[in-house]
């Protein structure tokens, strides 16, 4: 246990962490993100490919309701697929950061029983937010960063919703700063590259509106962009907000002696410890 690197970190650290942790682990979180999005992949497209000629139909036969069904499922695709790859991101996080073995699989189980829990929490964290939004801008995004770790606490925990954005906002009081700058960090990478990857293929859509064949075949080539943007940037928000929920548990409620004071809570991390791009 005493290599296990646990102790409070500076912003830069966490940062460090992070991107450690996913060069060193790449496929697994890359597996993690990929498979559940596959299920919102195959929706777009399929709703991309055949959706106009069903649209046209649903419209002759006076059958509306068709289109309400496709995006009430498109939802639930949505939210199962964001569920699983957050969650099992989490998991892994969790495992590689107490100095455990983990893998793709293991990580995406351990969300069986956790899926409907972690929906509420979701739910009352986005109209948490929401809620500052409407009221005012700058509210909403302090709120957001209180929250950062909510679904870390959650899952980690095993706490409902209510309790887990009571323990996010108790973890993160005097810490908001350091919230933002993580979200900042993630809104600019994963839409600089959405512009680098799905993007172009928008522009192809909106100069092909006279030909919806070839509108539709760019509208998908840009949902395939999307698809591997998410994929290769949504670990590091769960892996940022992961670590900086540790540092938080270290900082103040010296979560390092309870682990020492409790071996059977992590194994032996490998000789090498915690792994840092700055040693």
């Amino acid at each position: 246990m005493q290599d296990l690197d646990l102790r409070p970190l500076s912003l830069g650290e966490i940062l460090d962490r992070t991107f450690t942790l996913y060069r060193r682990n790449f496929l697994l979180f890359v597996g993690i993100i990929a498979i559940p999005q596959l299920m919102t992949l195959a929706f777009n497209l399929t709703r991309t490919m055949w959706g106009a000629s069903a649209t046209r139909q649903a419209a002759s036969s006076g059958l509306i309701a068709l289109g309400v069904v496709g995006i009430i499922v498109g939802f639930i695709v949505y939210f199962v697929a964001y569920l699983f790859a957050h969650g099992g991101t989490v998991f892994a996080v969790s495992e590689l950061y107490l100095g455990r073995a983990t893998s793709i699989g293991a990580c995406l189980r351990r969300m069986r029983g956790q899926a409907g829990s972690l929906f509420g929490v979701l739910m009352l964290q986005g109209l948490a937010t929401l809620a500052g939004l409407i009221f005012f801008i700058v509210p909403g995004i302090y709120i957001a960063c209180r929250l950062s770790t909510t679904i870390p606490a959650a899952l980690l925990e095993n706490l409902g919703p209510s309790e887990s954005l009571s323990r996010s906002y108790a973890l993160t009081k005097d810490n908001a700063g350091r919230a933002f700058v993580i979200y900042c960090l993630y809104f600019a990478v994963f839409y600089g590259l959405f512009l680098l990857l799905a993007a172009p293929f928008l522009f192809g859509v909106a100069t092909s509106i006279k030909n919806p064949a070839m509108a539709r075949t760019w509208l998908a080539c840009s949902q395939l962009g999307s698809f591997f943007a998410t994929v290769l940037v949504t670990p590091i928000f769960t892996i940022a907000t992961t670590v900086f929920y540790y540092d938080l548990r270290v900082r103040k409620e010296a979560f390092d002696l309870q682990i020492m004071m409790n071996p059977n809570e992590a194994i032996a991390p490998s000789a090498t410890g915690l792994p840092s791009m700055l040693s």
